[in-house]
């Protein structure tokens, strides 16, 4: 998981877990309730993640992952609940600085979620 690799080297972020299965997401979500959650949605689950996420979790911010932009995902995502929508292709300290933006003042922790 290069993804989360990038970020346990980030100082003040604790990744408290991962999963590469959408159906597992939310209950492992609900488990460790982090600040903030990166999601993939390219996959047919993406959405409906997206949405049970949303719902279960919500004071969490859900920053959605993409790998090239799409304006028309881009509005359904944020339609869906999410906090932003950024490319992979963001370096680390982007991807830190956008992390921390959407915790606001909790201490920043995240779960790398389905794709990663």
């Amino acid at each position: 998981m290069a993804l989360e690799t990038r970020l346990r080297t980030a100082v003040g972020l604790e990744v408290v877990g991962s999963t590469n299965d959408y159906t597992e997401a939310p209950h492992k979500a609900g488990q460790l309730q982090p600040d903030v959650i990166l999601l993939e949605t390219k996959a047919p689950q993406g959405l409906s993640t997206l949405d049970v996420l949303c719902q279960k979790l919500p004071q969490c911010a859900i920053i959605v992952l993409t790998s090239y932009a799409d304006s028309h995902e881009e509005d359904q995502t944020r339609r869906h609940g999410a906090a932003r929508y950024l490319l992979k292709t963001l370096n680390t300290k982007e991807l830190v600085q956008e992390i921390r933006a959407v915790a606001r003042e909790k201490q920043p922790t995240v779960l790398a979620s389905a794709d990663e």
